[in-house]
C-alpha cells in the first residue's frame, strides 16, 4: 500500500536507490526518479504507461545547476528563467552531453524547470541530482492535485507520496522553447501567454503533435476523465440533448438551476481565472467518481489562463 508521508530524508533516500516516488510541485504532483538512473526513468514511463516518445521534464534546484543539463542558453531564455524560476515554467533547451536520450525521447534537447515549491526544493537540495518528475497520473489520466490522487493511481505500484498538501497552481507548467532565437509556445500553463510575451515578445504556438512531440503535454487527448466528457459554449442546450442521462456540470462561475443535474462543481464563484485553474483538475476528479453518465464541460473566457482552461478541456473531451 502506498504510504503517504511527511518524511524527506525517506525520500531522498528512495531516490538515491534508484526506486520512484510521487512529489509535490506548485503545479501537479510529480512521479520523481534520478534523470541518471536508467532503472528509475524506465519505472517512470512503464508505471505511467507513458509512450517513449514523449520527453519528460527536468527538475533542478537553481540557476546555477542549468549548465549542468543544457547549453547553449540564449538571452531570451536566461530572461525567462529570472523572470519566472522558481515556477511554473518550462524551458526547451539545448541539452548536455550527460542527459540520458531516455529522458528527451532521443531528442537533441532537454526540457528544464526549477520548481516552486518548498519540499520540492528541499528535496532536490538534500538528493544533490536533478529530477525527472512528470505528472504522478496514468497516461492520459486527469492530473493529480493532492497526494491522495497519487496513491489512488499508484497503490502498491510506489512505495510513498511525499505529503506536500494540495497544489497551488493546479496546472501544468508552461513550456516555451526556441527555433532560430524565436520563441515558442509548446504547451499553455500556469504562465499565460500574455505574461511570457511581456518577457519576450511575441510567441509561436505550437501546442500539438501526435508523432513527435518536442515537448511534453503536445499529445491532442490527454488529462481525461473515464466519464465521458464533452466542452460546449451553451450548457443549457447541450443539457436538453441529453436527456435520461446522469449528468454532472464543470462550470466557471455559478450554478445552472436544473433539478436533473446530479452535480455541479463550480471552479470561481467571484471569476477568478487562476483560481478556476487551481481547482480545474481536483474538480473533475470529484465528477468522475460520481458514476455519472456524461460530464458537460463549460468553455471559458478564452483569455490569459482561460485559454490554459480551454486547452485541458480540449484534450480531456477528444474522443
Amino acid at each position: 500500500m502506498t504510504l503517504i508521508t511527511t518524511d524527506i530524508n525517506l525520500a531522498s533516500e528512495m531516490l538515491k536507490n534508484e526506486d520512484v516516488i510521487g512529489m509535490p510541485t506548485e503545479t501537479v504532483y510529480g512521479l520523481a526518479g534520478n534523470i541518471y538512473s536508467e532503472k528509475a526513468i524506465k519505472k517512470i514511463y512503464e508505471i505511467k504507461k507513458r509512450p517513449f516518445i514523449n520527453p519528460l521534464i527536468v527538475h533542478i534546484k537553481s540557476l546555477e545547476c542549468l549548465n549542468k543539463v543544457a547549453i547553449n542558453v540564449s538571452e531570451s531564455a536566461l530572461k525567462l528563467a529570472n523572470t519566472f524560476w522558481p515556477g511554473p515554467l518550462t524551458l526547451i533547451l539545448d541539452k548536455h552531453s550527460s542527459i540520458p536520450d531516455l529522458i528527451t525521447a532521443g531528442k537533441n534537447t532537454v526540457a528544464v524547470r526549477i520548481p516552486n515549491h518548498p519540499v520540492a526544493l528541499a528535496l532536490l537540495e538534500i538528493v544533490n541530482f536533478p529530477l525527472a518528475a512528470p505528472s504522478a497520473n496514468p497516461f492520459g489520466c486527469i492530473s493529480p492535485t493532492s497526494a491522495k490522487h497519487v496513491a489512488e493511481y499508484f497503490n502498491d505500484e510506489i512505495s510513498i507520496v511525499l505529503e506536500g498538501g494540495n497544489c497551488q497552481k493546479g496546472i501544468e507548467s508552461t513550456i516555451i522553447g526556441f527555433r532560430n532565437k524565436q520563441p515558442i509556445l509548446y504547451r499553455h500553463g500556469s504562465i499565460s501567454v500574455q505574461e511570457i510575451e511581456a518577457v519576450v515578445g511575441k510567441l509561436e504556438i505550437l501546442t500539438k503533435n501526435d508523432s513527435a512531440p518536442e515537448a511534453p503535454g503536445m499529445l491532442s487527448k490527454h488529462y481525461a476523465p473515464i466519464t465521458e466528457t464533452f466542452l460546449t459554449n451553451d450548457v443549457i442546450e447541450f443539457i436538453k440533448k441529453s436527456p435520461h442521462k446522469k449528468i454532472g456540470l464543470l462550470l466557471f462561475k455559478q450554478e445552472i438551476d436544473n433539478q436533473k443535474i446530479i452535480h455541479q462543481e463550480v471552479l470561481s464563484k467571484s471569476g477568478d481565472l487562476k483560481e478556476a485553474a487551481s481547482n480545474l483538475y481536483a474538480a473533475l476528479h470529484r465528477l468522475d467518481k460520481l458514476n455519472l453518465d456524461i460530464i458537460i464541460a463549460e468553455q471559458f473566457p478564452d483569455i490569459g489562463l482561460g485559454k490554459t482552461i480551454n486547452d485541458r478541456l480540449e484534450r480531456a473531451t477528444k474522443r
